[in-house]
């Protein structure tokens, strides 16, 4: 159940194995814009960071030192309308596929935190929110989906969320 007085927040990196005008991404970049639009019309969605242009972050500089580090941000009204889009879409092909385009990950990929509704992350906070994950585990300030909070700091019951191996 949503609560109008916090969204959760949702940021994840993946390295690319080739750079984005490499024929080999080439299924992953004709669908970004299509799964983006699906995303923005999907139950629960608040916000997505973009280019100016509105062109996907994938575009954007990445602030990693590894120019190959994609991101992703985005900000829904709770943790089941973002669980519901990434493994019940279309997005859930992509998850699957992921290892054609994307290498394996050292560490943490994606983090989830909570924040207040109309307020929108940064870039910055989403990297310190990863790296906090990183080296603290899941906690109330920064979580997964395996190890997930609710808005009130309380720890949601894996059974309300599980079914799923991968994080998105």
């Amino acid at each position: 159940m949503a609560d109008d007085t916090f969204h959760l927040a949702q940021f994840n990196i993946s390295r690319l194995k080739a750079p984005l005008d490499d024929p080999s991404l080439k299924e992953f970049v004709d669908f970004l814009d299509p799964v983006n639009a699906f995303a923005e019309q999907s139950p629960g969605f608040v916000w997505r960071l973009t280019a100016a242009d509105g062109a996907a972050a994938s575009y954007l500089p990445s602030p990693y030192e590894d120019p190959m580090v994609i991101t992703n941000l985005t900000v829904w009204t709770d943790l089941e309308s973002l669980r519901v889009f990434a493994y019940e879409t279309v997005h859930r092909y992509f998850l699957q596929s992921r290892r054609k385009w994307f290498d394996r990950p050292a560490g943490k990929q994606v983090v989830l935190w909570w924040i207040p509704a109309g307020q929108l992350p940064t870039l910055e906070e989403a990297k310190a929110k990863l790296g906090l994950l990183e080296e603290r585990g899941p906690s109330v300030g920064a979580f997964t989906f395996h190890d997930a909070f609710d808005e009130a700091g309380q720890p949601v019951p894996r059974a309300a969320h599980a079914g799923h191996g991968d994080e998105p």
